[in-house]
């Protein structure tokens, strides 16, 4: 993979850098008549994005116009330049007219996202890909941080499962934790039944071996510290079970273990920072595969909680794996618990692949989540924990089935399902993300995405001051 660690580099390490001047529409307008003919002999009409390398003056270092379009950067937007670095040659960069330092920080991470490609099956060597030079008064180690936390979370989601089951799930928390100085242990197999996580087994045990269930549970920080617990949906591939899935729907099945994929990518942004908190991830890392020990339709599971489950469908197995992972959470009572899972098509149908479905129990936890949004350009869209539709969940021979008796509201419901096996009293969110660019972008290659995970570490920021 290309150094994202190259990407920024400061201004002071750097001469002779090519500057990037920033021109709106109007401002093209009222430049000399020289330099307009100049821009039109190359196409150049300041649309957002676009660049027009100026000709080289003597004794002077080139300068590159970049245009901005009709409107006004905004200060949270970590993708205005990426389309600038997509369009440039090999070299260094420095903006010299930035709208704000906080612009040209949320860009800066944008441009080092340009640099992550994963090529781990290719032949070829990535290109070399141009250096954006900042200035001292901006912190580049955080902007790399975000980086390199978004680029894990893209790897472990582009990794094909062939390559990634729960075992090798297990052993990228495992790196995470000695990378950092935490700890991390793992239930695996039929001692799942041991240490009472039935639901979590039923879903995995039919994987051949080697590619057993488990739960992995890593910790770091001081015991003393504010308890954030985080859980992550580890469901490494997804037949459907035996309600199977079609081609088409499988075809992208090796990213159902996104959730699981962005928990770590935020605890590896809350470790490189140091905060102030204790943190604990929960991964139930399965494979739902098809084998004559699958669970079946129809069957009656038990679960850590207590609480028994009719399987209504095969193919609703993230919420059975997460419901243990949430019940031995919350027998801790962290002060803060959430959790991440690539749960429900019908959170996509209702509102894309960019918008997270989230839900939180608090008023003030859904606050600081909604102002993270904002701070970090990292958008999330709250859903409702609507308790009308906690009926549907009904079983008449057990205490609840894993999925609704209709089609409709199918995001909200998985979350009630959840919201069953949260103690009261617990701070609590649900996030339903699709963790997949199902198109590119600059500085957003198609495939494996991490979603909410600057919003989230934003709120923790602002709920456990540091």
């Amino acid at each position: 993979m290309p150094n994202i660690a190259l990407s920024l580099v400061s201004e002071k390490a750097v001469t002779g850098a090519t500057s990037l001047e920033l021109v709106t529409q109007s401002q093209l307008e009222a430049k000399p008549a020289a330099l307009k003919a100049w821009a039109a002999s190359l196409g150049f009409e300041a649309k957002a994005g676009t660049v027009c390398p100026l000709p080289p003056q003597k004794g002077e270092a080139q300068t590159v116009l970049v245009g901005l379009g009709g409107k006004p950067v905004k200060e949270n937007d970590p993708w205005w330049l990426a389309p600038v670095c997509e369009k440039l040659g090999v070299g260094t960069y420095y903006v010299k007219n930035a709208p704000s330092e906080a612009a040209l920080a949320a860009g800066a991470l944008g441009w080092a996202l340009c640099h992550y490609k994963f090529d781990k099956y290719l032949s070829s060597e990535a290109p070399e890909k141009p250096v954006l030079a900042l200035p001292g008064s901006i912190n580049i180690q955080p902007i790399l941080d975000q980086a390199k936390a978004i680029s894990l979370v893209r790897d472990l989601v582009n990794t094909p499962t062939e390559d990634l089951g729960p075992a090798d799930l297990q052993d990228a928390a495992e790196a995470l934790a000695e990378e950092f100085l935490g700890t991390c242990s793992t239930i695996v197999g039929d001692d799942l039944l041991e240490e009472n996580f039935p639901a979590i087994h039923v879903v995995g045990r039919a994987a051949t071996v080697g590619r057993e269930p488990r739960l992995i549970d890593l910790q770091w920080g001081d015991d003393t510290h504010p308890k954030v617990t985080l859980v992550g949906k580890g469901v490494c591939f997804d037949t459907g079970g035996l309600d199977l899935k079609t081609g088409g729907s499988m075809r992208l099945m090796k990213k159902d273990m996104g959730g699981a994929a962005n928990a770590l990518g935020l605890a590896r942004l809350v470790m490189a920072a140091g905060l102030k908190i204790r943190l604990r991830v929960l991964i139930p890392a399965v494979e739902n595969a098809v084998a004559g020990d699958s669970y079946r339709p129809g069957d009656v599971i038990a679960t850590r909680k207590g609480l028994s489950v009719e399987i209504g469908n095969t193919d609703a197995e993230g919420r059975i794996v997460l419901c243990d992972a949430l019940a031995l959470a919350c027998e801790e009572k962290p002060d803060l618990l959430m959790d991440f899972a690539t749960l429900t098509g019908a959170a996509r149908v209702a509102l894309g692949a960019d918008l997270p479905a989230t839900y939180a129990n608090d008023e003030t936890l859904w606050q600081a989540l909604e102002a993270g949004t904002q701070t970090a350009g990292d958008p999330l869209w709250r859903m409702p924990l609507w308790e009308g539709y906690d009926e549907s969940l009904a079983s008449p021979i057990a205490d609840l089935c894993n999925i609704s008796d209709g089609p409709m509201g199918g995001s909200i419901t998985a979350a009630l399902y959840l919201q069953r096996f949260i103690e009261p009293g617990i701070v609590w969110s649900h996030i339903d993300l699709f963790s997949w660019n199902p198109s590119v972008k600059p500085g957003r290659p198609k495939g494996g995405e991490a979603q909410a995970i600057r919003a989230v570490f934003s709120a923790i920021q602002s709920i456990f001051p540091q």
